[in-house]
């Protein structure tokens, strides 16, 4: 009998991992129309670190066309589970009755800027009336258009200029006045030897930015809102690490794609990844947690998109975010994530490369 049960245990070791859970698959689709930037180095540090697996995710990161709306109406639709809008589509989407709502901020901050050619008689974003604004969609007017309220300036004095991907070029080829940028592109526009000088929305904006957005019915089934829990707990795990470990995190998100390591070398990268790390850490930085909503700003954008027209009815901060998630986004074991990050191997090309930014 004691035979039979060693036979029994054995057999039960060595088939353990065919009987495993499977993996639950979790698409999160970007809204730039490309994944080959340093903005998602979170995602690729929780990929590569094993922080989703350990969770039980399967987590596909899909570019999704370039159309504005896509990352909201793909979540919508059921054909991805977490996006990454802008309030400008976050609100715009809820307004027309998509199934969505912002449930992590990784964006707390402005994240929204301005390009311009260094030799433009533009100075601060007052100067924008009555100027031309590329952008790569025309769904972007719904970003733009807030943050020229708060500053002041009449949207219906500007004219949009939709031209696809290469709206920074359009700019630095004298074809339209100003470009819409955003933190981590500034560097990648730098590389590519853009002819740009930049307007910072954080010097005149208060107004919140980009998060993950999923189903708003998906919070209300603990299954599925379990699922999200895990799933922004490795992101913010993600982010931790880079806290800890910025040229580890840089170097992991840099090998991922020929592209970026064709336009910048490590030390721009890094910049471009600082510049982005600055922003997921608002909240952080506040004692609130990664990916926590400072709902009173939120409600001031919903007031002034109402009031522009943008929305027609007057949302509440309710109905667009929420911060239910961030106490279980952030309950993770920080001491792991630590020592993960002390014992990175860095590479003979990213030991070196100098750290400028904090946090």
């Amino acid at each position: 009998m004691r035979k039979l049960v060693m036979v029994v245990l054995l057999v039960l070791a060595f088939a353990g991992p065919l009987f495993a859970a499977p993996l639950t698959k979790i698409t999160v689709i970007s809204p730039r129309g490309s994944l080959e930037v340093m903005d998602d180095y979170l995602l690729w540090v929780a990929l590569d670190m094993g922080y989703f697996k350990e969770q039980g995710l399967d987590v596909n990161l899909e570019p999704g066309p370039i159309d504005a709306f896509a990352c909201t109406k793909f979540v919508d639709q059921n054909q991805a589970d977490i996006g990454y809008p802008s309030p400008g589509i976050l609100t715009a989407s809820v307004d027309t009755g998509m199934n969505v709502i912002m449930v992590y901020e990784l964006m707390m901050d402005q994240v929204f800027d301005f390009a311009v050619r260094k030799d433009s008689p533009i100075k601060t974003v007052k100067d924008l009336a009555g100027k031309t604004i590329s952008v790569a969609s025309t769904g972007w007017q719904v970003i733009v258009d807030p943050m020229l309220v708060e500053a002041g300036v009449d949207p219906k004095s500007v004219t949009y200029v939709a031209v696809g991907a290469l709206w920074g070029q359009t700019v630095s080829e004298g074809k339209a006045d100003v470009a819409l940028t955003w933190k981590g592109l500034r560097a990648q526009w730098d590389a590519q030897g853009l002819n740009l000088r930049y307007i910072l929305g954080e010097t005149f904006s208060k107004m919140p930015a980009n998060g993950f957005c999923a189903r708003k019915t998906d919070l209300q089934d603990p299954a599925k809102r379990a699922v999200l829990a895990k799933f922004l707990k490795a992101s913010s795990m993600g982010i931790y690490f880079a806290r800890k470990n910025p040229r580890a995190a840089a170097q992991i998100t840099y090998k991922q794609f020929a592209s970026v390591r064709e336009q910048m070398k490590p030390p721009l990268a890094l910049a471009s990844m600082q510049q982005l790390h600055w922003g997921y850490t608002g909240g952080a930085r506040k004692g609130q947690g990664f990916g926590w909503f400072d709902l009173n700003a939120w409600q001031t954008y919903c007031d002034i998109i109402y009031k522009l027209g943008q929305t027609k009815k007057h949302l509440t901060v309710a109905e667009v975010a929420t911060n239910e998630l961030i106490k279980e986004a952030n309950n993770f074991d920080h001491g792991r994530v630590d020592r993960d990050a002390a014992n990175f191997k860095l590479s003979d090309e990213w030991k070196d490369v100098p750290v400028t930014g904090d946090w």
